[in-house]
């Protein structure tokens, strides 16, 4: 169960950093419906990745970085500014979203320009701490209840 929550976990943010991508590719084409869509499907995954990764810390507690040790600085850089980031993302997200369903089309767009690039960065260093655990995790038996 912990590795499928895991994946999915994983594999939802990836693919809303995909429908993001693809949302400002069909903004920019003029698309507003199709932007419309993505960027729902986007915040839709992104959410399903909230869910998952909650369900596995909440019933499999936290998993600490085992791997070599000239390895570690980088790796907490990673994951410091990760985490971060993600705390600001969902926010932002949000405002950005409410702005447009609003029609302020202005200031969606200038916070939309600071979204997207923080969004990625949390999708795609998700990934890259997902693997580095994968390979050098160390289970810490710390459960959130």
């Amino acid at each position: 169960m912990k590795e499928l929550l895991g994946l999915l976990a994983v594999w939802s943010i990836v693919l809303s950093g995909l429908a993001l991508v693809t949302g400002v590719v069909l903004i920019k084409k003029g698309n507003r419906v199709a932007h419309h869509r993505a960027m729902l499907a986007a915040t839709s995954l992104a959410f399903l990745f909230l869910v998952f990764y909650l369900a596995k810390w909440a019933l499999h507690g936290t998993t600490a970085y085992g791997g070599p040790e000239a390895w570690r600085g980088a790796y907490y850089v990673l994951l410091i500014t990760h985490t971060l980031l993600a705390a600001v993302n969902g926010p932002l997200a949000l405002y950005v979203i409410w702005r447009a369903f609003r029609g302020e089309f202005v200031l969606h767009k200038r916070w939309a320009k600071v979204l997207v690039p923080i969004w990625l960065y949390v999708a795609a260093s998700g990934w890259v701490i997902y693997l580095v655990l994968k390979r050098y995790g160390v289970e810490t038996g710390t459960i959130a209840f």
